[in-house]
């Protein structure tokens, strides 16, 4: 810090008033807080369920013509792709994680807080009264994981218990109740009357419809 302090001084402009220096403690919080800067948090909005997307173009067009994109860091609008089964027809389909929510990583003071709370279509930030409360790092991990995975999650129309026909394969057209539900892989586990005996079988949801 001294070394920053006198350079390019006349050195003897500093013979009789020699510079001032912090306290070594004093010093080294000071370089600290030089290196660090304020940290970035993500911080919840909550919107109008199904404008989310066109709220997230008003907060990147407000924070670039407010010049905050250096404390408005990234808005995200937190999606995933779902695989829907019904009537035998598999299709996957973009739905929101959390609908009328929106993600902000943000540099959080009264301007950057300012900008977000009055951009048409927020409504509040998420937290304790008045005050945002940031997401936890674990938190953030969580959903990013989720909406970044490559693996499509698949909605399950079927319940345990549920009484189900099985309409392909080698069982078609044995009925039995769904014993168990894997949506990770798309499967579900039936038990069924075979040989006047409960049978296990592993079925593609594809396979299957509610025993009506």
């Amino acid at each position: 810090m001294g070394e920053t302090i006198n350079a390019g001084l006349d050195p003897e402009l500093l013979e009789d008033e020699p510079a001032a220096a912090l306290p070594d403690d004093d010093q080294s919080a000071a370089e600290g807080e030089e290196e660090t800067g304020p940290k970035s948090e993500w911080f919840v909005v909550h919107s109008y369920s199904g404008m989310e997307n066109k709220v997230k173009k008003n907060l990147e067009h407000r924070a670039e013509s407010m010049n905050m994109t250096d404390r408005i860091l990234q808005i995200v609008v937190p999606t995933e792709t779902e695989i829907e089964i019904k009537e035998g027809i598999r299709r996957e389909v973009e739905r929101r994680v959390f609908p009328g929510y929106i993600l902000i990583e943000m540099i959080m003071d009264e301007d950057s807080w300012y900008v977000v709370r009055n951009t048409p279509g927020v409504t509040s930030f998420v937290g304790m009264g008045n005050k945002p409360s940031p997401l936890s790092q674990a938190e953030v991990n969580q959903i990013m994981s989720r909406i970044e995975s490559d693996e499509p999650r698949v909605k399950v129309s079927f319940d345990v218990g549920e009484r189900v026909r099985i309409i392909e394969g080698p069982f078609a057209e044995f009925t039995g109740v769904v014993d168990s539900l894997e949506p990770e892989k798309g499967k579900a586990r039936v038990m069924v009357s075979f040989f006047n005996r409960e049978t296990p079988v592993e079925v593609d949801f594809l396979q299957l419809e509610r025993d009506t």
